[in-house]
């Protein structure tokens, strides 16, 4: 048997160890799609990132032989869950291993935003931090803020509960009530009135059709010329071009965005232009033990697969329905 794993990973011995014929991508960046359908031609495994496509015509290039598509990532809106499953392919997911770095990450993001601290870190690199400024590098307080989580999953409700020591008001809206809501004392809002009380609104919902620029102009239009935006889901979420156009117009602070699109950003983007946004590489999962155990999960998933055994860890579990793994 043959898999492609399009970066290193921790836990490689594993696959080391492995019965199996492993290609590895060793180039600095991402295969394209070319490269990568011409390394997985006639695979039975791919290990994959969120940076690769995998959609019907690269199943078709792979061949009928594939028993398993395994991403180390917890979304998996890179990869036709459709086609795969019409092909009998099950593919692996990384939920929940990632829940607390998020949660972590989206915190710092809040402060790091509201607060300038790149911003004045910045100034005392660059030798601008002369004297003490009674205005200088002042932002909004978090502590005793009106916060709207949209999407209280499980990464919005460890989110919720690490702002319970910062005396925040808490709203959040679903699509349906989240069952963390009294665990956290988070009340239900419809969508507009989050947008419109919130001083700041934070995105943790999926990233489907549905929430496809669910942030746009209309949405950013409803929110307090003084609130600020973090997005630690999916850049598809927003509207990128609204948010430049809100950014530049004051129609709201500021933003922090661990997620954009196109991933990654160009260093060249209008939007790093201003000086009211934060932009990470999406490391919301970038700590040591969650990326040690989101690799543990992908290998799990990939070997579970590989033998013909249920995966651990299915975002398509309906492949299952007539089709023997």
């Amino acid at each position: 048997m043959k898999t492609f794993l399009t970066r290193r990973l921790p836990e490689m011995q594993r696959l080391a160890q492995a019965d199996f014929s492993l290609d590895l991508w060793h180039g600095p960046e991402p295969p394209t799609y070319s490269e990568l359908v011409a390394h997985t031609r006639g695979c039975d495994g791919i290990l994959c990132l969120l940076t690769e496509r995998i959609d019907a015509d690269l199943l078709d290039a792979v061949g009928s032989q594939l028993k398993v598509v395994s991403q180390m990532a917890v979304g998996v809106d890179n990869i036709d869950l459709e086609a795969c499953t019409a092909r009998g392919v099950p593919v692996g997911h990384t939920p929940g291993v990632l829940t607390e770095a998020t949660a972590d990450l989206t915190l710092a993001l809040m402060l790091t935003t509201a607060r300038h601290l790149i911003e004045a870190a910045g100034d005392v690199k660059a030798g601008r931090w002369r004297t003490w400024d009674p205005l200088g590098w002042a932002g909004p307080d978090l502590f005793g803020s009106t916060v709207g989580i949209v999407g209280l999953g499980r990464i919005g409700a460890a989110v919720a509960r690490r702002l319970q020591g910062f005396d925040v008001e808490l709203l959040y809206h679903n699509p349906r009530s989240s069952r963390f809501a009294a665990e956290v004392g988070a009340t239900l809002v419809d969508f507009d009135d989050l947008l419109a009380r919130s001083d700041f609104v934070t995105l943790h919902n999926p990233y489907t059709p549905d929430t496809h620029h669910l942030i746009d102009a209309d949405s950013l239009a409803q929110m307090k010329s003084s609130a600020i935006l973090i997005n630690a889901a999916r850049g598809g979420v927003v509207d990128q071009d609204a948010l430049m156009a809100a950014l530049r117009d004051g129609q709201i602070a500021a933003a922090g965005l661990d997620v954009t699109t196109p991933e990654p950003l160009p260093s060249d983007h209008p939007l790093l232009t201003l000086p009211n946004v934060v932009v990470l590489p999406h490391i919301g999962s970038a700590s040591f033990s969650a990326r040690q155990n989101m690799a543990a999960i992908a290998i799990d998933n990939l070997l579970a697969g590989l033998n013909g055994e249920r995966l651990p860890h299915c975002a398509n579990p309906s492949v299952y329905h007539g089709f023997d793994h």
